[in-house]
């Protein structure tokens, strides 16, 4: 077994700002590692341990507290927790902060702009049009980590690009082994 410790890998952002993506990137590099790696989405945590919770600021803050209690659950027991729900107030956040033992927030920025020019189920327009009530970054806020550990942002960097900078800063922080160079 490779050496890594516990711990929750926080990513925020909007819609369609790469959480899923890089989170799913991140799993499939720490696993290569021998760590073991345990990914909470947030569609798929809605869908099995918040069903029937709404979009109001109550049921989403219970959404991430949630999400919050299991992914400090598996980061006690040595599992890398990587959760990846827009998560959109900070006092919930730093909630989850104070009950996990080594958190890591990382924030995925991508604009607005950006963020509805890719938009393929054209969310965006609609919530700019006033179709979509409660959206978050639109109709709904959106608090951006004010001092997240790592920050990365997919409107200016490549997928690969930002994964490297995660790994670079869980490496240097002793979160992960080094990946050793390949052999010539």
């Amino acid at each position: 077994m490779t050496d890594h410790k516990g711990c929750v890998l926080w990513f925020t952002g909007l819609s369609g700002s790469g959480k899923s993506t890089l989170s799913r990137m991140l799993e499939g590099e720490l696993r290569k590692r021998g760590c073991k790696v345990e990914v909470l989405d947030g569609d798929e945590v809605r869908e099995n341990l918040s069903k029937g919770l709404g979009f109001s600021k109550e049921d989403r803050d219970t959404n991430i507290r949630r999400i919050g209690y299991v992914a400090k659950l598996l980061s006690r027991n040595g599992v890398i927790a990587i959760t990846a729900a827009i998560s959109p107030y900070a006092e919930v956040r730093n909630q989850v902060r104070a009950m996990c033992r080594d958190f890591v927030e990382i924030y995925a920025e991508c604009s607005i702009e950006e963020l509805t020019r890719r938009d393929v189920k054209g969310l965006y327009e609609k919530a700019l049009a006033g179709e979509i009530k409660n959206f978050t970054g639109i109709s709904d806020p959106y608090e951006a980590p004010e001092n997240p550990e790592i920050k990365v942002n997919s409107e200016t960097q490549d997928p690969e690009e930002s994964l490297n900078v995660i790994l670079s800063w869980l490496e240097e922080k002793g979160y992960i082994p080094v990946e050793a160079p390949a052999a010539s």
